[in-house]
């Protein structure tokens, strides 16, 4: 037991010297600590800008899919309105076709009645 507090109080001590400062950092630390925080700035930089390319295509993400669903909407309001206007064209268009048949029954009526009055008519001759 003597012996781990004995190794236990040294450790203390060589610790307490080394954060006193009787040790001497190595000459090329100084340099070696520029590099990592000039290294660190660096890398802050790089997430910083890797951040804002997330950030702008998740924008970019919810603008299409607002977007998507914005013309389903339009889609189905569209087909709903087209349905009915296409069913009014066809009845307009069947309208004027019955139109149209009606007119043609009236004049090969009216011709078919001015053959007969004319052909029912005898030619008067002059006395002979």
């Amino acid at each position: 037991m003597v012996g781990k507090r004995a190794i236990s109080l040294g450790m203390a001590a060589w610790a307490l010297s080394g954060a006193s400062g009787c040790f001497s950092p190595p000459p090329d630390a100084e340099a070696r600590l520029a590099a990592l925080e000039a290294e660190g700035q660096k890398m802050d930089e790089a997430l910083d800008a890797a951040e804002e390319r997330l950030l702008g295509n998740q924008a970019q993400v919810q603008l299409w899919t607002e977007l998507g669903r914005r013309h389903k909407q339009v889609s189905a309001v569209h087909c709903q309105h087209a349905d009915v206007h296409t069913t009014a064209i066809l009845a307009h268009q069947q309208k004027q076709e019955d139109k149209v048949r009606q007119l043609k029954q009236r004049r090969s009526m009216a011709s078919v009645d001015t053959a007969v009055l004319t052909s029912g008519k005898v030619a008067q001759g002059g006395p002979n």
